[in-house]
């Protein structure tokens, strides 16, 4: 088991994937050069061994880039792009919600239209309201999409191998915050299914569905509580579509109790689809109503100290589970 960052995890799972297969190739925007030559960084050094033949340093145009990506898939190759931040995806959606969601149904299944689009996400660092508006719950919206959002390394490198595998087109979205938070990786060959959720923790009193960055802050706020007697089980989706409501119902089921964590806005937030699939289908077995911790509806904030008013906090969950409990 190696200790590695989530991005040295994503450049692990795209370096294997493209010497695993020739038609894998990457693009994005200063992909290779500049700010990507960190060593922590995804695309770091991928360059040097692949060439500009398969590491395409594109235009600053994110409608080209999804175009790219969408052609590419046609004929047959596996593109993995970037889209450098989550509200800069509003640029690429023609092309990926009319065309790259719906080409397979349109074939009735009989062709292929692999293609993944590698997007930044999170808030936290003073980058303003552009840069960092989390937005998948638009993306979930969009039959023929499967969403995918990683928490830890392991689960980033596993996830995108099988992203860059499957025969759809998958948007896998990336917290910057975790680009350089460490965790055990598996050295050896594996992959993580898509569409299966994680029960990150468990525990008998209430269930925390959280995904993405809000993860860390779940198990902060258990660590707390399980010193007042309180053991919260942390369900980390891993992937939003598709929807693993299995292991969501099964955790509600036997905890009685739904708290749901994310770092998107509150209203149409993915949290309010966790909610509704418990209400429909978990209602008999609630001991207290559903709870969903959210940042306010307003664009986030540029200001450090705004900003962090702006992120869901240990401190708030701590609130949101003891208020169920009572």
């Amino acid at each position: 088991m190696q200790k590695i960052t989530m991005g040295q995890a994503v450049q692990q799972a795209l370096l294997e994937e493209m010497r695993r297969d020739l038609d894998v190739f990457i693009a994005g925007e200063g992909i290779g050069v500049g700010i990507h030559e960190s060593p922590s960084l995804p695309t770091f050094g991928l360059l040097k061994e692949f060439g500009p033949g398969r590491v395409k340093d594109t235009p600053v145009s994110e409608a080209a880039i999804a175009g790219l990506a969408v052609g590419a898939s046609v004929m047959g190759l596996r593109p993995v792009v970037e889209v450098m931040f989550n509200p800069f995806f509003t640029i690429a959606s023609d092309q990926i919600v009319n065309h790259a969601a719906k080409l397979r149904y349109l074939s009735g299944g009989k062709s292929a239209f692999p293609m993944v689009v590698r997007v930044k996400t999170g808030a936290g660092f003073g980058a303003g309201c552009q840069h960092s508006h989390n937005l998948e719950a638009w993306v979930a919206h969009c039959p023929g999409l499967k969403v995918v959002m990683p928490g830890t390394p392991a689960d980033a490198k596993g996830l995108l191998k099988s992203a860059i595998r499957d025969d759809n087109p998958v948007i896998f979205i990336e917290d910057m915050a975790l680009y350089f938070a460490p965790g055990p990786v598996p050295e050896g060959e594996y992959t993580i299914p898509i569409g299966a959720a994680d029960v990150k923790r468990p525990g008998s009193d209430v269930t925390v569905v959280t995904w993405s960055k809000m993860l860390g802050v779940a198990f902060k706020a258990a660590a707390a509580l399980s010193k007042d007697g309180i053991e919260m089980e942390i369900v980390d989706l891993r992937t939003l579509a598709p929807l693993d409501k299995y292991t969501i119902l099964q955790s509600v089921r036997k905890t009685g109790r739904l708290v749901v964590l994310h770092e998107a806005t509150r209203t149409g937030g993915f949290g309010g689809e966790i909610a509704a699939l418990v209400a429909e289908e978990a209602f008999d077995s609630l001991k207290a109503p559903v709870k969903r911790v959210a940042p306010p509806d307003i664009p986030v904030p540029f200001s450090p100290p705004l900003e962090q008013f702006y992120i869901p906090n240990e401190g708030q969950l701590i609130q949101a589970v003891k208020a169920i409990m009572a």
